[in-house]
């Protein structure tokens, strides 16, 4: 490493340690956690996360998705003990299916979680974020359970507002608003943080009554504690998996935008097995070393990038100046007013929602409308990991109608070609022998769907055989192989004929696996040829053979006329050749 790139690093690193320090006391305020558990989240997992995954610029850490998650768990009441202790046991559990993940190479698993799906959650996250923040703002209780419940506690309490917490609360708002429009290159995190404790320490707030991050609990001059869950812990491992799975598909899929979306402008190259594996062991870093469940922040791996970051090293130097800020001002912290973290996290919880991405998505697919929607109304009436659960539900269920769809036209002679036609009945038909051409991946959620479009075609009474092409056909299973056999018996059984054309080597290697080449006839299956449409001509001259001729002036005839085909089918045991 180059000593200008070094500088580079360092001077990056600086960067994002100042907006960590805010942010990780922060979002563990929304995670329920002491403020401490945020900088530790921030240390060691960023380190041991940059040098071992493959993106050069994502820094590892608290998020705001990911900590509401872990703040909804815990504050449910239905794990016991140690929340630091639950968290860590929680980070523990993630880490390890992150890391099983990348190693049984299961990076391609977060592209079927559609975006609208994910802009769902992070907008439902943001709402609850702003509106989990509202007692803070006014000094008051809020209360525990559904939003519904939460806000009737907090109305009902506002006699007792502090309009000092009120106060700080907005004017944070306003320095951070103020900083964006006149100075966008400040650190404004940074800067209420410090004005919070600066004014805090002048003014002793803690006389006047107002909360502090002090009071949830004391951050300690020190290096992260060694947190190993107990065998206690261990056992409850199985009452976390519920929330567990789903802060591992959330921090996976956040980690994997940020890292795209950071390589495409670096022209990085990507390896997202290993990003699995750096956010896994990041996470076992939280876990042994106090911290909670992480994952790839947007805000510091941009902030990373636009600094000047040349490597990995940036990240893992972030982390170690993070330590040292531990180390010399962690006691500072406890004197950053609740109120002023309250004004943060409420343009935090704004910047969430993103307006021109949902109004794409408004003007979007109905179904990328459905998804954003139904994950948007899970995230408030469901528990979150069940939203989660629900989101990735659409999205699967979104996949498989999109792959399912197999695209079914008719065949008919145009201008002398073959060409396709989606008419219900084209000119150009040929009534006793018709072909169709298949589009899709034919696996067997697509099976129902084919045998719909071949028995819409065999109730044409004066049919007599039925061409399949399906040169353009991906992923037939035994499912639809098995579906076109009981197809092929039915047509036998009425005297009719069922042809298959187009099918590629590797298809072919398929048909013989599942002894479909045993149940069709050699005379039924033409595979591909280097010549265009060789096969399906073949076929087409062998199938008015076996209707015995066509009806007159059969355009179908005519064009198989001019063809001049060489040869080529066989009828049991005797070749016949075709001119």
């Amino acid at each position: 490493m180059s000593r200008l790139s070094l500088r580079a690093d360092l001077a990056a690193a600086a960067a994002v340690t100042m907006m960590s320090v805010p942010q990780g006391v922060a979002y563990a305020l929304i995670a329920g956690l002491p403020p401490a558990a945020g900088l530790y989240a921030a240390a060691v997992p960023a380190i041991i996360a940059s040098a071992t995954r493959s993106s050069s610029h994502v820094v590892t850490g608290p998020t705001n998705a990911v900590s509401l998650l872990v703040g909804v768990a815990l504050a449910g009441g239905a794990l016991e003990g140690n929340p630091l202790m639950i968290a860590a046991s929680l980070a523990l559990l993630v880490g390890l299916l992150q890391l099983g993940a990348g190693l049984l190479r299961l990076g391609a698993v977060v592209d079927y979680i559609s975006r609208p799906v994910v802009l769902g959650y992070i907008t439902g996250a943001g709402l609850l974020i702003g509106f989990g923040q509202l007692g803070n703002i006014t000094g008051t209780r809020m209360g525990r359970g559904d939003p519904l419940t939460r806000a009737t506690t907090w109305s009902s309490s506002l006699e007792q507002a502090d309009p000092w917490s009120v106060l700080l609360a907005l004017g944070t708002v306003g320095v951070l608003v103020a900083l964006r429009r006149w100075a966008p290159k400040a650190p404004g995190a940074i800067v209420v943080l410090i004005g919070g404790i600066v004014l805090s320490w002048v003014f002793d707030f803690g006389a006047l009554g107002l909360h502090l991050a002090g009071d949830l609990a004391p951050v300690p001059a020190g290096l992260p504690p060694l947190t190993i869950p107990s065998a206690e812990q261990l056992s409850q491992l199985g009452a976390l998996l519920p929330v567990a799975v789903a802060a591992t598909v959330l921090s996976l899929v956040e980690s994997s935008a940020v890292a795209r979306s950071l390589a495409t402008e670096s022209g990085e190259r990507l390896d997202m097995n290993r990003e699995f594996v750096g956010l896994g062991l990041g996470n076992l870093g939280a876990a042994f070393f106090g911290g909670y469940p992480v994952s790839g922040s947007l805000s510091r791996s941009a902030l990373n990038y636009g600094s000047g970051a040349q490597s990995r090293w940036a990240g893992v130097a972030a982390g170690v100046m993070m330590i040292v800020v531990l180390l010399v001002f962690g006691p500072l912290v406890d004197l950053t007013p609740v109120a002023v973290l309250a004004g943060l996290l409420l343009v935090v919880a704004w910047d969430l929602v993103d307006r021109k991405a949902i109004r794409t998505v408004f003007h979007s697919l109905w179904a990328d409308r459905l998804a954003f929607l139904a994950t948007l109304i899970g995230a408030w009436t469901l528990p979150l990991d069940a939203a989660i659960y629900l989101g990735v539900g659409i999205s699967v269920a979104l996949f498989l109608r999109k792959v399912r769809h197999v695209r079914v036209t008719e065949l008919v002679v145009h201008r002398d070609r073959i060409r396709e036609s989606e008419d219900l009945d084209p000119p150009g038909r040929c009534k006793r022998v018709r072909a169709l051409h298949v589009e899709g991946n034919l696996f067997f959620g697509a099976a129902n769907e084919l045998a719909e479009a071949i028995e819409d075609a065999a109730r044409d009474p004066e049919l007599k055989v039925l061409v399949l092409r399906l040169k353009r056909a991906r992923g037939l299973d035994y499912t639809t192989a098995s579906m076109l056999m009981e197809m092929r018996e039915r047509m036998v059984a009425k005297g009719r004929r069922l042809l298959l054309v187009g099918m590629t080597p590797p298809t072919m290697d398929l048909f013989r696996e599942v002894g479909l080449t045993h149940a069709f006839g050699s005379d039924e299956l033409y595979p591909t040829r280097t010549q265009w449409f060789l096969a399906m001509n073949q076929a087409l001259e062998h199938g008015v053979g076996l209707a015995g001729g066509c009806e007159p002036d059969c355009p179908l005839v005519e064009y198989l006329e001019q063809q001049k085909l060489p040869v080529a089918y066989s009828v049991g045991s005797v070749s016949v050749s075709t001119l």
